[in-house]
């Protein structure tokens, strides 16, 4: 059974469609569709219920996806030890980050030690940084907040206080500080349900029994940035996110309760990786400079 027809079929498993799968791989839909109906035929099984566009996994199936994946990552345990052997000197690093604030920071220290690396960059949110580590597509992700589980080893970067800002004719915008309780009855800009900064602010809100007036839900730093200079509200953001403006004044809490945070993780098991402990080893290093 070759590895490239498991790929096949994790890809296709992975993304629910032939499709998906083949464009994950970088391969055509035909290319992908022959080596999964390879293995079928090989072993004259169905790994695949074929509902228009959609791919479900049959019973067969199901049975091989966990098998599939620890000869996969078997596979690029092999590929890692040969590619960490040596100095270091040459090889390819890639990272998943759910925002470009501080992997920057990080990649632009390794790469004044180790040159001769490759490092490759995944934008995308928290969940897909961290399946990406799980399925081996990244070795290092960079996310805000702490995700508990054994599977990842983890790694505290820093930590950046939450800040208000405003058009500089809002009343707040007088002033460099205000206190939490102030911020009562205020219209305030929210990012959307389940972001990092917006659930740090609303669970200290609650703690304190504030209760702003929020006149928007925006998906995007972007947007939320627009808005705030088009005078709809008050903004909030991680500190090490804001962007300036001539147009927007920054506006800090005072004891500055709300933070949010940045870790690296890794898999737990894939610590000991020479490549990795090297990364990790350069953004400690630039932890401490900062």
């Amino acid at each position: 059974m070759s590895n490239s027809k498991l790929r096949a079929f994790l890809a296709v498993a992975r993304h629910g469609s032939f499709s998906a799968g083949a464009r994950s791989l970088g391969l055509s839909q035909p290319t992908i569709t022959t080596q999964v109906q390879a293995l079928e035929r090989q072993h004259n099984l169905e790994l695949f219920h074929r509902r228009g566009r959609r791919a479900e996994l049959s019973s067969v199936g199901r049975q091989l996806l966990p098998i599939a994946q620890q000869l996969i990552s078997l596979e690029a345990e092999a590929d890692g030890l040969l590619r960490d052997s040596g100095a270091l000197t040459r090889g390819q690093l890639r990272l998943g980050a759910v925002g470009p604030f501080h992997v920057i920071e990080m990649v632009d220290a390794y790469r004044r030690d180790y040159p001769q690396i490759d490092l490759s960059i995944r934008i995308g949110n928290s969940a897909s940084v961290l399946a990406d580590l799980e399925n081996y597509v990244i070795e290092i992700g960079v996310l805000a907040g702490f995700h508990d589980s054994p599977a990842f080893h983890s790694m505290l970067y820093a930590r950046h206080p939450i800040i208000l800002f405003a058009h500089h004719t809002h009343a707040l915008a007088q002033r460099d500080r205000v206190r939490l309780e102030e911020l009562q009855g205020q219209p305030m800009l929210y990012r959307e349900q389940g972001s990092t900064t917006r659930l740090a602010f609303e669970k200290v809100l609650a703690e304190r029994h504030v209760t702003p007036r929020m006149v928007m839900e925006i998906g995007s730093r972007e947007a939320l940035r627009e808005a705030v200079v088009r005078g709809i509200g008050l903004g909030m953001v991680s500190a090490a996110e804001y962007v300036g403006d001539p147009q927007l004044k920054v506006i800090r809490i005072e004891g500055e309760p709300i933070h949010t945070e940045t870790y690296l993780y890794c898999l737990a098991e894939r610590k000991g990786s020479q490549m990795i402990e090297s990364f990790l080893a350069c953004a400690d290093q630039a932890r401490q400079q900062r």
